[in-house]
Parts: structure tokens; C-alpha cells; sequence
């Protein structure tokens, strides 16, 4: 038996490199999905990628309350229920000192982030079907401080609160809420970082990155999508208000 069959899953920054590897996952588990991004070139082209009849895209900025509602709206309209809710849209703003950091990449980084976390659960959980899933992206971040990263680690601690909170208000209907903290992932993301870092020795950041893990690479975005599946399925059905580090090894020293 596939492990989804017949659930049907959200998938926020569905457009990226994590949501759309777990998308495929999902299908290729019986799931059907719903993506969701901002960038519909990038929404069209996973869907194109995906091939499959179980897929589906809305465009929406998670940040705003509207948008939220409408990828709600579509995705019951579209598949009829909502099972699973991979809470993964992010951005990782830019690398400056507290003292320097921007007020308005502050404000949007934690409105994605923060905010449009709240957002999905606040719209997203009443929809839900009894015994469902959520998983919300956190980071490694949001269990430790980076130098020159004050929004993301911010956003990001800031989302295993609003996890912890949802996992307690939900359980009297069976809904699992947990968030994953995944390390540096070979993904446009950590390309950015690097780049941002050093826009001229983003190779040499890489390194710098991977000698800081102890299992001394990045991680792949499929092995981000086998830990979300695994607490998608009801395999992880007595979990809940957890925290899951996927990180190489960074968190344990």
C-alpha cells in the first residue's frame, strides 16, 4: 500500500527545491498536491516537471491573508480535502550585522516566514481532515545563531512556538503538528547565501559551509523530502509538537 493514498497535501514554496522534490515523493506515494508560490513560471515548470494528473498550483504570497485563503479555497475545490500541510515557504533575506541589517528585508523576511506560517495554520487547520499532518520548514537556524542572518534565525525560532502552540490546539482532533530544521541543502537558496557572503568566492563559502557539518556535505532535497513523508504518513501518527533535526551533525556541536 502507498503510503499516502488518497491524501491530499499543500506544499507552500512548492515552486523551490525542497517542495518540489516532496511533491514528487508525495505523488509517487499515492498523494495528490496542491503547490503553492508566488511565481507562477516556477509553478508551471514543477507542475510540467511532476507529470502526473495529481498536481495542481496556486499562485499566493503566504504573507498576505488573502492569498491564504485563496490556495485554501483552490485546493478543497480542486481535490475536495486537505490531509497534509507542508508549511515550507522561506526566504533567507540577506547577510549583514544586527547593526546593519535592513528594517525593510527585517520586515519581509519575517512576514514569509513568521507570519505566513501563522497564516497557513490559522487557515489551513480548521479545512483539515481529522488525523492530519502538519509540517512546518523551521532550520537548523532556528535551533542556533548565525552570524548575519538576525531575520531568518529569528523567523525561524519563531515558527517552532507557533508549532508547538498549533500541536496543542489541534490534537483533540488527531492533527500531528512538527517542524524540521534542516541544515545547509543543496538548493538555489544556499546558492544565494554563498553568493551574498562572497559574490566572488561563493566556491570557497560552500567549502567553508561543508566543513562546518560533520557529515561534511550539504544535504539533498530528497533526503529533506524522505523525513517529511515519513511524519506526513501515518507512520508518525504518535508524534507531535516535536522538532526534527536533519542537519549532518551541525546541532550536536
Amino acid at each position: 500500500m502507498e503510503r499516502l493514498e488518497n491524501k491530499v497535501a499543500i506544499i507552500t514554496g512548492g515552486g523551490g527545491g525542497i517542495g518540489k522534490t516532496t511533491a514528487k515523493l508525495f505523488i509517487q506515494q499515492g498523494g495528490r498536491v496542491m503547490l503553492v508560490g508566488h511565481r507562477e513560471e516556477s509553478l508551471k515548470k514543477a507542475v510540467k516537471e511532476l507529470k502526473s494528473p495529481n498536481v495542481s498550483y496556486c499562485i499566493a504570497d503566504v504573507s498576505k491573508k488573502n492569498d491564504t485563503q485563496k490556495y485554501v479555497e483552490k485546493t478543497l475545490e480542486v481535490f475536495g480535502k486537505i490531509d497534509i500541510f507542508f508549511n515550507n515557504a522561506g526566504v533567507e533575506g540577506i547577510t549583514k550585522p544586527i547593526s546593519e541589517y535592513p528594517e525593510e528585508i527585517f520586515d519581509k523576511v519575517i512576514a514569509i516566514n513568521l507570519k505566513g506560517v501563522w497564516l497557513g495554520c490559522k487557515y489551513v487547520l480548521p479545512k483539515m481532515s481529522d488525523g492530519g499532518s502538519v509540517i512546518i520548514t523551521s532550520s537548523i537556524a532556528g535551533l542556533k545563531g548565525f552570524t548575519g542572518m538576525v531575520a531568518y534565525a529569528a523567523s525561524k525560532h519563531g515558527v517552532i512556538g507557533i508549532m508547538r502552540v498549533a500541536a496543542l490546539e489541534s490534537a483533540d482532533r488527531n492533527i500531528r503538528v512538527n517542524t524540521i530544521h534542516p541544515g545547509p541543502v543543496n538548493t538555489q537558496m544556499m546558492r544565494r547565501i554563498e553568493t551574498d557572503i562572497s559574490p566572488d568566492n561563493a566556491k570557497e563559502v560552500q567549502k567553508g559551509f561543508e566543513n562546518s557539518v560533520p557529515l561534511g556535505r550539504y544535504a539533498e532535497a530528497n533526503e529533506i523530502a524522505e523525513l517529511t513523508l515519513f511524519l506526513a504518513s501515518d507512520e508518525s501518527k504518535y508524534i507531535t509538537g516535536s522538532t526534527y533535526v536533519i542537519d549532518g551533525g551541525m546541532a550536536a556541536s
